[in-house]
């Protein structure tokens, strides 16, 4: 099976100590790996993010790069950055895309994989 040329692997932690059931708001760090397995130089221009809760709650998040940089990854270079989301559930989801571009100018998207958010224990997936 062939490799995609631009990898994206997603880890979530929940973060207990700054969630709380009563109110209800619940917060989720995630980390983001975008690995370059491309023969070209590429750099990431915008990000657009579907957040999702088992409430019927749904939001899209659009913009420029992401944790303000627009980093540019080599062949085989990888860039890692973290970032959080809170939601008034206790069960949601993620996923969307990045906009790349390489160095001849052609523009394309590339998909970030659905990742769940879930209080661990929570047996209310929408997933």
């Amino acid at each position: 099976m062939k490799q995609n040329p631009i990898e994206i692997c997603v880890k979530t932690v929940y973060l207990d100590q700054h969630s709380d059931d009563d109110e209800p708001h619940h917060i989720w760090a995630y980390h983001i790996t975008i690995a370059n397995h491309s023969d070209d130089i590429v750099r990431l221009l915008s990000r657009h993010w579907h957040i999702s809760a088992d409430t019927g709650f749904n939001k899209e998040v659009k913009g420029e790069g992401v944790v303000g940089k627009q980093p540019v990854l080599n062949p085989g270079e990888s860039f890692e950055y973290a970032s959080s989301t809170s939601l008034n559930s206790r069960s949601g989801m993620m996923f969307g895309s990045y906009e790349m571009e390489n160095t001849v100018g052609n523009r394309f998207w590339v998909d970030i994989p659905p990742f769940s958010l879930d209080v661990p224990g929570n047996n209310n997936f929408i997933h």
